[in-house]
């Protein structure tokens, strides 16, 4: 089958490689009947990534006849005798006007349907968003026949969740099977004499007598397979463990020495320490946006010098056109808590900003990359815009949804990040017009999660 370039601006270009089939066409019937039939119009419409439908659809509409596309047989039919060079001529101006890009030419495009019902064309190469005419006749059947749209980033954010939970779950198998892998060793290393002998007199007995009636009823398989684990070994596998925090105690006691024990006591504290530390770091973050006042000055001037040495630095780095990788090392070596230098980063990229906030995060959005790393810089990130609003103009303060639109659509922000930072902070009602502006955002949020989770 013969090839030709797509678009005619690239006919001569031999190293072009976007390519489609020649047309081939065939008149059929006579009189009042004649047709034209368009023989490969399905391999035509594949190599322009567009339905065979709307290739036909325009010939009829260019040509004043009817036409017809038959999804099952794949033959394009239009009333009339028509040239193949008149056809080619019409596909042409198809392609301009449906397929190439009206930035950079290129034909690799998608047809999308704004919510406003206008067809754009979104280019995958230079990602210019081209505005279709929407005078033509053939966008009207386009919108009442739409193509197949591709994944959105909706569905991609679902998938990498997916991903993450599906690992955090492997990594918690593999934690359960060395946990029963040392508990099985430290049981064999701290056996006394007496207790291997009474052990090895046990296994002899099983050997010799194939195991009581009570221990075959408790094996994990039946008694119709306590034979066959008695001679394999398997009578001492203990398959369910008791994870109280008693019990854990009591195996501690019984099988290691006083020292060691008191050693692993202090395992078992360990949900309580976490505990004491997350609500040390949640007081750190809900008492980040106190620290500074408007005139930045804080509770007891300390903390108000350290912060405005921070903000001194950083503007300093900044004002030597550092790029955002010689940003995150500076920001890697300076002294504070990460919560300050993540408020002192803020303040100092937008200090002043008023109207044209959202803007203006969308031009830096960078240098705050080069800051959020995982979940918890994320909530550092929310607590820094949190408390720059408090400080800065009403103007900027209208726009604080916008620019966690900005930050999401960056994939500087997930949406579990968000409607967490949300809801701890519209309930305790700190900063009471930030959130009173978000709301409507994180309600777009939750129900385009909801709908991802339906679908």
């Amino acid at each position: 089958m013969a090839l030709q370039n797509i678009g005619a601006s690239n006919s001569d270009d031999a190293f072009y490689r976007y390519k489609m089939p020649k047309m081939i066409t065939k008149i059929e019937g006579r009189g009042n009947g004649i047709k034209t039939n368009i023989v490969n119009m399905v391999d035509i419409a594949k190599a322009l990534a567009r339905p065979a439908s709307y290739t036909t659809k325009y010939f009829g509409c260019e040509l004043g006849a009817q036409s017809k596309f038959d999804e099952k047989t794949g033959v394009s039919l239009v009333n009339g005798a028509h040239d193949t060079a008149k056809l080619a001529g019409l596909l042409e101006n198809f392609i301009k006007k449906y397929v190439q890009c009206y930035g950079c030419g290129n034909p690799e495009t998608e047809i999308i349907i704004t919510k406003t019902q206008m067809l754009t064309l979104k280019c995958a190469a230079c990602g210019y968003v081209s505005d279709v005419d929407m005078r033509d006749k053939l966008t009207t059947f386009i919108l009442k026949n739409p193509p197949e749209q591709k994944k959105g980033a909706k569905d991609k954010k679902a998938m990498r969740r997916a991903e993450k939970e599906r690992l955090k779950e492997g990594e918690a198998a593999d934690e359960e099977q060395k946990k029963l892998k040392k508990e099985t060793k430290k049981k064999g290393a701290t056996s006394t004499k007496d207790g291997a002998s009474k052990a090895t007199t046990t296994a002899a007995k099983k050997k010799a007598g194939g195991g009581s009636d009570e221990e075959r009823s408790t094996s994990p398989v039946g008694s119709q397979n306590g034979d066959a684990n008695a001679d394999n070994g398997d009578d001492d596998v203990q398959w369910q463990t008791d994870t109280s925090l008693e019990a854990a105690q009591q195996r501690i006691q019984e099988q290691l020495s006083s020292v060691t024990a008191e050693m692993v006591m202090l395992s078992t504290n360990e949900p309580d320490q976490e505990k004491k530390s997350e609500k040390a770091n949640k007081e750190l973050t809900n008492g980040s946006a106190k620290q500074v006042d408007k005139n930045g000055a804080g509770q007891n001037g300390s903390p108000a010098n350290s912060y405005n040495k921070l903000l001194v630095e950083i503007k300093s780095n900044l004002s030597k056109r550092s790029n955002p990788t010689q940003l995150q090392t500076c920001l890697g070596s300076l002294t504070g808590s990460p919560q300050e230098v993540m408020t002192a980063l803020f303040e100092a990229l937008f200090e002043g900003v008023g109207k044209g906030f959202s803007k203006e995060v969308g031009k830096k959005k960078n240098f705050l990359a080069a800051a959020v790393k995982g979940e918890d810089s994320q909530m550092l990130l929310l607590h820094a815009v949190e408390a720059f609003c408090a400080k800065c103009s009403p103007d900027a303060v209208k726009e604080v949804a916008l620019v966690l639109k900005v930050l999401y659509d960056g994939d500087l922000m997930e949406e579990e990040t968000i409607i967490k930072w949300y809801e701890k902070g519209s309930v305790g009602g700190k900063s009471s017009q930030v959130f009173k502006n978000v709301k409507p955002f994180v309600e777009w949020l939750q129900s385009a999660e909801s709908e991802s989770e339906e679908e």
